[in-house]
């Protein structure tokens, strides 16, 4: 006999929610990890004990490869905090209002992907508009649901 799983889980839209709010987090992980393993490609590290332990002391230096990585995943990283962690609590309130389970899959898949495109289209530097669409695209279902947060919560304000 199967335990009773707790309420949360019974909820799709929630399950769907941490489905896709678990891809964006690993995503922001994957970003974190890239310029490590440029530095290592590079043998280019910024603190003299990484250095030594990965060829000795010469390799304790600056690459323009790897600064100019840094600066992109920094600000792709940065983008992502701003953008993601909104998210995490708009589809968090959003799935307590019982809304239509295929609906919200919409928005939280379509933040989800626009997230993604945003993230591959700064760091490999693809052409202009495809990084704005990207980021604007995603914002649709975020103000969908604040939106829709806001008129549930009206009658308690």
């Amino acid at each position: 006999r199967a335990a009773p799983s707790p309420k949360m889980m019974e909820n799709t839209v929630f399950m769907s929610f941490t489905f896709y709010s678990t891809i964006l987090i690993l995503k922001m992980y994957v970003v974190a990890i890239i310029t490590g393993q440029v530095r290592l490609r590079k043998k280019a590290f910024a603190n003299p004990e990484d250095a030594l332990r990965n060829g000795g002391l010469q390799y304790h230096r600056e690459d323009p490869d790897v600064e100019r990585c840094r600066r992109r995943v920094r600000t792709a990283h940065r983008n992502d905090m701003e953008n993601i962690f909104p998210f995490l609590f708009l589809g968090a309130v959003y799935s307590l209002l019982d809304p239509s389970p295929a609906v919200a899959r919409i928005h939280f898949f379509i933040f989800c992907v626009g997230r993604i495109i945003h993230t591959i289209a700064y760091l490999l530097r693809l052409k202009a508009p495809t990084r704005s669409v990207a980021y604007s695209v995603a914002q649709l279902p975020c103000f969908s649901m604040a939106l829709q947060i806001l008129l549930a919560t009206t009658p308690y304000w």
